[in-house]
């Protein structure tokens, strides 16, 4: 854990978090609405407080978690850059997150749009993740 840079994490969360403001909103957000079955009104009678801060948290814990993924072993540590930790990111955004995703998605009949929003918002998140804590050593 000695080798983690904080602020790293701290960043990858926010990027992450950002990320998600312009996915969910102005990028996304009506066809997300419409692939959950979500009402402007739905969404704005949510806690906003809760839904954000949680978010954060919930960010923070994946940004450190890949970040122990980098640099948990030390012998490893050195070998990680900004590129290849982009790749890793993508790698689990891909392949672990939106596919496991995308199961849950099939078992709850959802749309493929539903797939590609929700799987695609985590793939770009864990690649800007891994490039942040790759090269912010």
């Amino acid at each position: 854990m000695s080798a983690i840079n904080w602020l790293a994490v701290v960043a990858a969360s926010l990027v992450g978090f950002a990320i998600g403001f312009v996915w969910y909103g102005p990028l996304f957000g009506k066809k997300w609405m419409e692939a959950v079955g979500m009402t402007e009104e739905d969404a704005e009678n949510g806690n906003m407080a809760k839904i954000f801060g949680v978010t954060l948290i919930f960010q923070f814990i994946m940004a450190f978690c890949l970040a122990m993924f980098f640099y948990g072993d030390p012998a490893s540590a050195d070998m990680i850059n900004g590129s290849n930790g982009a790749f890793y990111g993508f790698l689990t955004g891909f392949g672990w997150v939106a596919t496991a995703l995308g199961v849950n998605a099939l078992y709850e009949q959802k749309s493929w749009t539903y797939i590609f929003i929700n799987g695609s918002f985590w793939i770009v998140v864990f690649t800007l993740m891994g490039l942040i804590l790759g090269a912010w050593k």
